[in-house]
């Protein structure tokens, strides 16, 4: 796909980070022949943007899109987006050979959006110390980068300050949608503002919010389906972020044929929200804002260094499960399926090297303090 073009393409993009799975508990046994079907049926109704990650499923999402994306369809036919690993990088010379690697593992030989990946206030410092900015424009004059940009996870006050010392830059990829609109540790609207004062394109990451916002509560599921039958609550969470002016593209982490219908469905002939459905929001995202124990968006950036190989994310869910549905959600009856593999969360020593990478900042020691309350105590 030419760059003109990209002014027009459909703003739904396939994220790689949650693929089809053929065995839940192993992120690295990817259903192929499902995500090759995916990939498919997305290009058919004609979306091109598929986005991945370096570590996404433990290191398998790259190569996974060049069997189902890059070895079956000709180089123009899809936008693909890849990102610098912060979180790997030690000094300088640690970039090349990674950025080598990606074009290898994706079998392509350019990306057409490549970002700096989950700068913080933590990961900043490096950043600069590395001059990863620096390398990046290098492969960008070397045609190996069509289009440069970065996804952020902090304050807008850093966003700013990034914006100024690095006007090349091209978009910004954001966690934005309504139940983090006004966060104060998310700065979701006031991050977007900041890109739209910079002149900055929006990508929007977690539109759903790692899946909260497509399992509501009974209450907020049946104030959605009153007012629009049929449209399924992650059609409210992704048409409110794609209706953003500045916004080019929102991604979706898509993990089944369902979802994936459901999402093209919708956002084929896109409409933004109007200001009835607005109103209809509010009310459905003040019910769901009382019902969220953790805000946890299943990442799983925090799983890798845990030296207790504590199953963070899905204990986190199975909590948030507990508290919204008690014993109904059989929620304590799945847990223990968990130990086989990984420690409890009474295991949690408090070294908080989770912490340090959350890009939504929980204080996930703390928290396993109660998660441990609630399921090591059954």
């Amino acid at each position: 796909m030419d760059m003109e073009n990209m002014t027009t393409m459909k703003k739904l993009g396939f994220g790689a980070m949650r693929l089809p799975l053929q065995n839940p508990e192993d992120p690295t046994s990817i259903d192929l022949e499902q995500v090759c079907r995916m990939a498919d049926y997305f290009l058919e109704q004609g979306f091109t943007y598929f986005d991945t990650a370096y570590m996404y499923h433990q290191y398998k999402s790259e190569g996974a899109l060049r069997q189902a994306l890059v070895e079956r369809y000709p180089r123009e036919a899809f936008l693909l987006a890849d990102k610098m690993p912060l979180s790997h990088l030690k000094q300088p010379e640690d970039m090349d050979p990674i950025f080598q690697e990606q074009l290898e593992k994706c079998g392509v030989e350019y990306f057409d959006y490549y970002l700096i990946h989950n700068i913080s206030r933590t990961s900043w410092d490096k950043a600069k110390a590395l001059d990863v900015f620096g390398f990046a424009a290098q492969k960008k004059a070397e045609g190996k980068i069509r289009r440069l940009g970065f996804s952020f996870h902090a304050d807008a006050e850093l966003l700013e300050e990034i914006l100024k010392e690095h006007p090349e830059v091209e978009f910004v990829q954001l966690q934005l949608n309504y139940i983090d609109w006004e966060s104060p540790y998310i700065q979701s609207r006031l991050c977007y503002e900041v890109c739209r004062r910079y002149g900055k394109d929006v990508i929007v990451m977690e539109p759903v919010k790692g899946g909260t916002l497509a399992n509501v509560p009974e209450e907020a599921a049946q104030l959605l389906e009153a007012a629009a039958p049929g449209m399924s609550p992650a059609s409210w969470a992704i048409r409110f972020a794609a209706g953003l002016e500045g916004v080019i593209m929102v991604l979706s982490g898509m993990s089944n044929e369902e979802q994936l219908r459901d999402n093209t469905g919708y956002m084929k002939e896109f409409r933004p929200l109007g200001e009835d459905e607005q109103e209809v929001l509010a009310k459905a995202k003040a019910v769901i804002s009382g019902s969220i124990a953790v805000a946890c968006t299943s990442c799983r950036y925090c799983v890798e260094g845990c030296p207790k190989h504590i199953a963070i994310p899905e204990y986190f869910s199975l909590y948030n499960q507990q508290k919204q549905f008690g014993d109904r959600s059989n929620a304590k009856g799945y847990y223990p399926n968990y130990l086989t593999k990984y420690g409890k969360a009474a295991d949690c020593i408090g070294c908080k090297a989770c912490e340090r990478i959350c890009p939504q900042h929980l204080p996930i020691a703390e928290l396993m303090k109660d998660v441990s309350g609630v399921f090591d105590a059954s």
